[in-house]
């Protein structure tokens, strides 16, 4: 980092801290830094979501059982590391999953259960917006839940008086303010970048379909307000202090940056907030943010256009299906070397097996592999059945099983980037995090061939978008008003270290012939999600 690292301990004492909380789809993270934007701590809580009356979801209580879990381990890690206890931070940040639906009636009741970003039940509201508005609505996004919600007469929808996303109602209730980021609230409704907020003209016409069926809703009305980067959000209140801590250990006060999505806490992780750059991030899902130098010139199902936590135009391709199905098959491997006798761990499974990937045929040998667990809104999937098909002709050895597993991961996220190439979008480079990137320059190659592009891996990868949120947090706190790209380039990444790997000729054109073998297979996917219930 840019700065000479500071004592711990007097960081902690004289509040010079800032906290970083997200909620991802399977853990929930918190991230404690210093003024020089090192980590000083972190704890974390697993969760998951519940496939409850055929909607995923998870309860309010699981979300701050969860919260105070991840709080009471960073509290325990921090009096572990560093002898002190934890009782204020100098600044906070909230970040969660983006997109979905949480609405509540005048009285902050909870009205129907939390649906998440990996529903897909409003595609006749999506397509109606999408062609009413001239701009595309994800199938996740908040307000084609609103819609949707509002086109089947679902009874809660006339006690609507709020609706926002997770990390917006986590901030609601530690701060009592409605708000969100810029970069979530373009996961609810479109963003006007000129204004750095919803765009009137599309609220409008929006105003107009609900009220077509819904007379007396005003839809506009109901939305959170928008915040950019380095805006005061509020401040952590007593009550809000309270549920984060219940022991009482947490004193209110400190200040409260934006609340963002996890995609924009991607982009602050991997410095990816520049025109020409982007991030990929990989975990259950995997999406790809590039930061766009102009608008595009025609509206693309396969692309969301949001923003950067500071407004500015990011087109991104979000697939629902990303490396847990490559996880599952380690984990296979896992029980095989322990069967055998070999207790390597599944650290050393993942490394052999990702090892094994480079030396698999550029084309995968033949193999082809689907990850899709869930419906796939770019390839027109409803549902997803995990699938591995060759000819008797393919070569099946462990190098181009583990290489098409690792191409199956990025296989959909490659189509939809294949639309920016169409659109004369051009990348200097993408930055990648997740779990799977941390095996030295395995996925981080195969990536580059997927999307013809270099890929750089960052020191701070393997923390993510908990430490992104923080580092949002710290900009507030002490950024004096830098605008972001500045803040981030001069203060926090200056001297980070960083691997770049081009792409190799070679994968390129293997994967090239792989991809389209994929996209044909699609059509066996398609069959498998009719045949087998």
């Amino acid at each position: 980092m840019a700065q000479q690292q500071v004592d711990a301990v007097d960081a902690i004492q004289s509040g010079q801290t800032s906290l970083g909380i997200e909620l991802g789809s399977t853990r929930i993270k918190a991230c404690l830094i210093g003024p020089d934007h090192a980590v000083i701590a972190t704890g974390s809580h697993g969760w998951e979501n519940q496939f409850v009356d055929r909607m995923w979801t998870y309860s309010v209580e699981a979300i701050w059982e969860g919260l105070q879990a991840a709080f009471a381990d960073l509290v325990a890690n921090v009096e572990a590391a560093h002898g002190v206890r934890l009782t204020s931070v100098g600044a906070l940040g909230v970040s969660a999953m983006m997109h979905g639906y949480l609405a509540f009636d005048a009285a902050d009741e909870l009205l129907v259960p939390f649906r998440t970003w990996r529903n897909t039940t409003t595609e006749a509201a999506a397509a109606e917006l999408t062609e009413e508005l001239g701009f595309n609505f994800p199938l996740r996004w908040s307000a084609s839940h609103l819609y949707q919600a509002v086109i089947d007469q679902e009874p809660h929808v006339g006690e609507v008086a709020f609706f926002t996303t997770l990390a917006g109602y986590v901030h609601w209730r530690l701060t009592g303010r409605k708000v969100l980021g810029v970069g979530d609230a373009s996961g609810m409704f479109p963003i006007d970048p000129a204004t750095r907020d919803y765009d009137a003209a599309m609220l409008e016409r929006f105003d107009a379909l609900v009220a077509g069926r819904q007379p007396g809703m005003t839809a506009s009305s109901l939305l959170p307000e928008v915040l950019v980067a380095g805006q005061d959000a509020g401040a952590l209140t007593a009550a809000g202090a309270a549920l984060l801590d219940p022991t009482g250990g947490l004193q209110p006060g400190a200040v409260v940056c934006p609340p963002e999505g996890d995609a924009g806490t991607g982009m602050i992780a991997t410095n990816a907030v520049a025109p020409r750059t982007g991030n990929i991030s990989a975990g259950t899902s995997i999406f790809a943010m590039v930061v766009l130098e102009r608008p595009l010139t025609s509206v693309h199902e396969e692309l969301d256009i949001v923003t950067t936590p500071a407004g500015d135009l990011v087109a991104m391709v979000h697939c629902n299906n990303g490396a847990s199905e490559l996880g599952t098959w380690a984990g296979v491997f896992t029980e095989f070397a322990a069967a055998m006798g070999v207790d390597g761990g599944p650290d050393a499974v993942f490394e052999t097996l990702f090892r094994a990937a480079l030396e698999g045929e550029a084309d995968g040998g033949g193999l082809l592999a689907y990850n899709y667990l869930s419906g796939e809104p770019i390839t027109g999937l409803a549902e997803g059945r995990p699938l591995v098909v060759r000819t008797p002709g393919s070569r099946l050895t462990l190098a181009n099983f583990m290489r098409t597993q690792l191409y199956a991961a990025f296989g959909t996220l490659s189509l939809g980037m294949r639309v920016l190439h169409d659109e004369g979008v051009e990348l200097d480079s993408m930055f990648a995090h997740g779990g799977m990137f941390r095996t030295a320059g395995v996925a981080q190659r195969l990536l580059a061939a997927a999307i013809d592009a270099p890929v750089t891996v960052g020191d701070t990868a393997s923390e993510g978008g908990a430490w992104g949120i923080a580092v949002l947090a710290e900009h507030l706190r002490a950024g004096a008003g830098a605008d972001l790209s500045s803040y981030l380039a001069g203060q926090v990444f200056a001297d980070a270290a960083l691997d770049v790997a081009a792409p190799v000729a070679a994968d390129v054109e293997g994967y090239g012939a792989w991809l389209a073998q994929y996209e044909a297979g699609l059509a066996i996917e398609r069959a498998a999600t009719q045949a087998i219930h």
